[in-house]
């Protein structure tokens, strides 16, 4: 009994801080960030998993992340959800499966209190994506997570304080490539034999139905980043005789984004308490690339870790040659930014023009 009174006071101490620092933080801009979305926003959760080759939990992955070790994050140091932690004045959100003892078994709601990052690497909007990579947590589990977290907090807080908490904090979906790259490449995994486009298509109409849910959870502030210029990635550029781009590949990424955009405005005009921000990761990539010595890369074309042509046939491993120079490289592995590169990313969609983000900047969302 006296531990159970022991364990309530704790939480209520958490609370009670939580509360304080909030109102009195001048540097922290949002109450919590929640990320959902594949590996180049995963801190962890796959790590978890003891069914999935998906995993970075090995050297040289890691090498420029504090403390120089693996933490399962497809980089050689910090990745995206890092930077927009640092930039909205909060520690990284932890992977939520080092929360809880089995998913949807919450030890302790109170360390949600600044936000949880439920990314998993090759993971994607359909739930079929990524499956040859065995176990991953596509984004409508990510979601019933996310679910668990969101009934918890309005046990702990209180409806109205909850609600408030939710509302101010920033949703960031990072997802679509999985499904763009595994559509084109691969066979379609559920037998019915759609076509790329016929995936994309499916994935645009899961994507909205997966928003509407995160909104019935709580979530007001969505930052929705569209898919990348993924075939630009080494990967890509070393099946292809001159290390040229897939076209392919980008077209379809294009073509997502193209449904993703309009689909957020059509949600914006029928749930009015709905902001958003869509991040244009496609302009971007291709701008690092197109400007690559402007932002001070002298390698745009090949990862800095792999093997093969551009380093990019093989994935990273942890015998496989690395560059020293990793700042100087666009891209870390075959398919993932370096963390020099995405620190660039979030810094121009936190401040961006309309030309990479609209209707509003990250920063122009938070502050709503």
């Amino acid at each position: 009994m006296a531990n159970s009174n022991v364990l309530i006071l704790i939480s209520f101490l958490h609370i009670f801080l939580w509360r304080l620092n909030f109102s009195e933080a001048h540097d922290q801009l949002v109450p919590a960030v929640f990320i959902f979305g594949d590996s180049i926003a995963d801190v962890g959760n796959n790590n978890y998993l003891k069914n999935t080759i998906a995993k970075a939990n090995f050297t040289p992955n890691g090498i420029d992340f504090p403390g120089m070790k693996p933490t399962g994050r497809f980089c050689n140091g910090k990745n995206i959800a890092d930077f927009i932690a640092e930039r909205v004045g909060l520690p990284s959100s932890p992977p939520y499966l080092s929360l809880v003892s089995r998913p949807g078994k919450i030890n302790n709601a109170t360390s949600f209190l600044t936000g949880a990052n439920f990314a998993s690497a090759a993971a994607g909007i359909l739930n079929s994506t990524g499956s040859i990579f065995g176990e991953v947590i596509p984004l409508s589990t990510q979601i019933d997570y996310f679910a668990t977290v969101s009934e918890e907090l309005k046990q702990q807080l209180g409806p109205s304080a909850a609600q408030k908490f939710f509302a101010k904090s920033i949703i960031v979906i990072e997802t679509g490539n999985n499904d763009v790259i595994f559509s084109a490449l691969l066979p379609d995994p559920s037998g019915k034999n759609n076509t790329p486009q016929q995936l994309v298509d499916l994935a645009l109409v899961k994507l909205e139905e997966q928003l509407r849910r995160l909104y019935d959870y709580g979530a007001r502030k969505f930052a929705v980043m569209g898919a990348s210029a993924v075939g630009c990635c080494p990967f890509l550029r070393a099946w292809d005789e001159g290390g040229e781009c897939n076209e392919v590949l980008n077209s379809l990424s294009i073509t997502y984004n193209e449904g993703v955009e309009p689909m957020l405005r059509k949600l914006k005009s029928e749930i009015k308490d709905m902001s958003y921000t869509y991040c244009d990761s496609y302009g971007v990539l291709q701008n690092l690339i197109q400007n690559a010595k402007l932002y001070g890369f002298d390698e745009f074309k090949a990862a800095c870790c792999g093997q093969g042509n551009y380093r990019g046939k093989l994935n990273c491993f942890e015998t496989s040659p690395h560059c020293s120079n990793r700042s100087d490289h666009l891209f870390w592995d075959p398919f993932h930014p370096t963390e020099a590169a995405q620190r660039i990313l979030i810094d121009i969609i936190f401040d961006s023009p309309s030309k990479y983000t609209f209707p509003l900047s990250m920063r122009q969302l938070i502050a709503l």
